[in-house]
């Protein structure tokens, strides 16, 4: 009997080890390998005046969302580079000699847009470029050190003219091959929806990058990436509403909106 309740608890010993050590592989296949001397860089590309010819007006307040970035991000651990009033030509270069540099020791990389923008497009201070252009020197294909690496963008800009009014609602309450996409691990999170505005305060900044940078304060250390983007969403949904004396501004709504292209869960610390 002593010998059968032996056997027992070593096999229940055996069946826990194995459990322990299949849960770590499946951690390790699905979570991002944050084990890299450096986090990575962060490039803020920021945008206050605009050539006359552009149309576009001065972007006050965005002195604040580039204050706010730069303190956010170095704490979580990125190492800043800030660029200010970018022609196109400047943001292409800029991002094209980031591109070409040694990642390698780096677990990731982000960027930081804050600038006039249309759908699909945003602006240097003499005209204005398509977003997929400066998003694509860091595919695989062409930034081989940062390949199997999450590579992140956040872009502060309108996507359109679209307001919206918002609707009253009751409810409160190991990998088994080496060749992976060239568009893979690639997060974009914009401040607002295909086609609309997103709202900046003179005074304090975006409602996007001053809720994106309070819950990546927040939680940044203790969630996965898609969890704080989520409390993202939440913020400047439910916490912002425009106030204006002109009735077509007032009172309207912002939802930032994001496409995944991550392969694996991003936890920002080790």
């Amino acid at each position: 009997m002593l010998l059968k309740h032996g056997i027992i608890h070593l096999l229940t010993l055996f069946l826990k080890f194995f459990h322990s050590q299949q849960t770590n592989t499946e951690t390790y296949v699905f979570q991002y390998d944050m084990n890299y001397p450096s986090l990575g860089q962060c490039v803020v590309i920021n945008n206050k005046n605009f050539h006359k010819k552009t149309g576009m007006g001065v972007r006050n307040g965005t002195e604040k969302d580039e204050g706010n970035v730069e303190e956010t991000f170095s704490n979580l651990g990125f190492k800043i580079k800030i660029c200010n009033d970018q022609t196109v030509s400047q943001m292409r270069d800029s991002l094209t000699r980031v591109s070409k540099e040694d990642h390698s020791k780096s677990s990731m990389f982000a960027c930081v847009l804050l600038s006039h923008g249309e759908d699909g497009r945003i602006f240097g201070t003499d005209d204005c470029i398509e977003l997929k252009e400066l998003f694509a020197l860091f595919r695989g294909d062409r930034c081989r050190s940062l390949v199997g690496k999450p590579k992140l963008f956040f872009i502060q800009a309108c996507r359109g003219s679209g307001l919206d009014a918002g609707v009253e609602s009751d409810y409160d309450t190991e990998e088994e091959t080496q060749k992976i996409p060239v568009e893979a691990d690639f997060l974009y999170v914009y401040a607002t929806a295909p086609g609309y505005y997103a709202w900046r305060d003179s005074a304090n900044g975006s409602w996007f990058i001053i809720s994106l940078c309070e819950m990546l304060s927040k939680y940044g250390k203790r969630l996965e990436v898609m969890q704080i983007m989520t409390r993202v969403n939440y913020k400047v949904a439910r916490k912002f509403t425009s106030s204006s004396f002109f009735s077509r501004l007032d009172g309207k709504k912002q939802i930032p909106c994001i496409a995944y292209m991550l392969t694996k869960e991003l936890y920002f610390s080790k």
